[in-house]
C-alpha cells in the first residue's frame, strides 16, 4: 500500500452548533475534527470499525497536546495532515496540522501517542503483523518529512532568568 506524506483528510466543516459564545470553533471541536482525521488514517492500517467488531480490539487515546493558533469560523471548510512520527509494537505518534480547507492558514497543531488495546482485557496489547506492516509502510512514506518544530511542545509559563 502507499501513503501520501503526509496523510490528508477529507475536508469537514465547522458545525452550527460547535461555535461557542466567543463566536468562534469551541476548543472541544478541534479534537472532534482531529479524531475524524485519525480514523480516516488509521482506517487505511485496517483498524476501522469493522475491525473493533471482528478483534474485539482498537486504538485509545493516551495523550494528546493541541495548540491553537486560529480561529476558525462557523461553516468553515477544514481539511487535516496527519504525520506518523513513530511507532512500537503498541503505540502510534502522530503529529497534526488543522487547515482552512479555502484560505490555507493554519489553525491548529496537534501531536498525539495512541496504544493499540485489548478490548476484552482492557490492556495494550500488540497490533496484528499485517496492521503493524501497514504502519510500518507509512511511516516510511513519511520518514522524509520535517520534524515539526512544535514536536515535544512543552507546556508551562517560561520564567526570566
Amino acid at each position: 500500500m502507499k501513503f501520501s506524506a503526509p496523510f490528508e483528510s477529507t475536508v469537514m466543516r465547522v458545525e452550527p452548533q460547535w461555535i461557542d459564545y466567543n463566536g468562534h470553533l469551541n476548543m472541544a471541536y478541534y479534537s472532534v475534527l482531529f479524531d475524524r482525521c485519525t480514523d480516516e488514517a488509521f482506517a487505511l492500517f485496517g483498524l476501522g470499525p469493522d475491525y473493533v467488531k471482528q478483534k474485539n480490539a482498537s486504538f485509545y487515546t493516551l495523550e494528546v497536546h493541541i495548540t491553537y493558533l486560529r480561529e476558525l469560523m462557523v461553516d468553515a471548510p477544514v481539511r487535516v495532515t496527519l504525520q506518523l512520527l513513530d511507532y512500537d509494537a503498541k503505540r502510534c505518534h502522530i503529529f497534526q496540522e488543522m487547515y482552512h480547507a479555502e484560505e490555507g492558514f493554519l489553525s491548529a497543531t496537534s501531536e498525539q501517542i495512541s496504544l493499540h488495546v485489548d478490548m476484552n482485557l482492557k490492556k495494550s496489547a500488540p497490533f496484528p503483523d499485517d496492521v503493524l506492516a501497514r504502519i510500518k509502510a507509512m511511516r516510511e512514506a513519511h520518514a522524509d518529512l520535517p520534524i515539526p518544530p512544535q514536536v515535544g511542545h512543552v507546556i508551562g509559563i517560561p520564567r526570566k532568568a
